[in-house]
């Protein structure tokens, strides 16, 4: 049989013709996958929206020799909230990016990334404010990174291994976690991370989207933006391609 059947989420989308597209998704069976979408630029065609960014859809596509043909496509989520909100829209496009730059064909993990990716998208769509979307992206962020064998260390000290609990610490975006302070005098990192705000990390990683722990309700902007803003720099370090909605968001700042 050629055709096959998967749920996606559309994550990049190219021009191929006057009328065709080629749209990168990622599938719960398959991870990432491109399909030709013709007529998808025509008025009249029976695709239409459901080929828009950050659209998760059933499809049926016909495998094709280089690129599959997508045949139809049943719209799962349109996550409609998110297009009326400017900083749920460049946060969803991060995420989305994220699992593009990191995300393989035959992915082994390819049903927990989907399930990540879709519920992450969903909560943003739904936050009701910046801090709850702050939050979804890192949970994902955390989650992701985990998933894709790169998961960050949170307790211990890279360094010596010893365990680091009620006491500031440094954070090392190349190393991948936390040193002590005693080891930190060899590596003379800046980061400097309050364990307050480490314990708020772990909390965000052991947790999922729909639980609100206490950290989550004493979060505020600045304690988002700073996690945020560590978690990007180590991701960007360890992607081997670049980063364009960043410099989105960081323009819009």
């Amino acid at each position: 049989m050629n055709n096959f059947v998967t749920d996606a989420i559309n994550l990049k989308a190219y021009n191929l013709s006057e009328a065709d597209k080629i749209i990168v998704m990622y599938s719960k069976d398959k991870g990432l996958i491109r399909g030709v979408a013709k007529g998808v630029k025509k008025p009249k065609s029976k695709l239409g929206a459901r080929m828009d960014l950050l659209v998760a859809n059933k499809l049926m596509l016909y495998k094709g020799k280089n690129l599959d043909r997508i045949c139809q496509a049943e719209a799962l989520n349109t996550f409609h909230k998110t297009r009326q909100n400017m900083d749920k829209i460049f946060y969803s496009m991060y995420i989305t990016e994220v699992v593009n730059n990191f995300g393989v064909e035959d992915d082994p993990c390819s049903k927990e990334v989907y399930e990540l990716l879709y519920k992450a998208l969903d909560k943003i769509s739904n936050a009701e404010n910046s801090i709850e979307i702050m939050i979804s992206v890192i949970k994902f962020q955390l989650k992701m990174m985990q998933i894709s064998g790169l998961g960050v260390e949170l307790d211990n000290c890279l360094c010596c291994g010893e365990p680091i609990k009620d006491e500031n610490m440094y954070f090392s975006s190349q190393m991948g976690g936390i040193l002590c302070t005693n080891c930190n005098e060899k590596y003379h990192l800046h980061n400097v991370m309050h364990y307050k705000l480490r314990d708020f990390l772990n909390s965000c990683l052991d947790n999922d989207f729909d639980f609100v722990s206490e950290y989550d309700r004493k979060a505020n902007d600045k304690v988002c933006s700073v996690c945020f803003e560590l978690l990007k720099e180590y991701i960007n370090v360890h992607s081997s391609k670049k980063f364009n909605s960043t410099d989105i968001l960081q323009e819009i700042k």
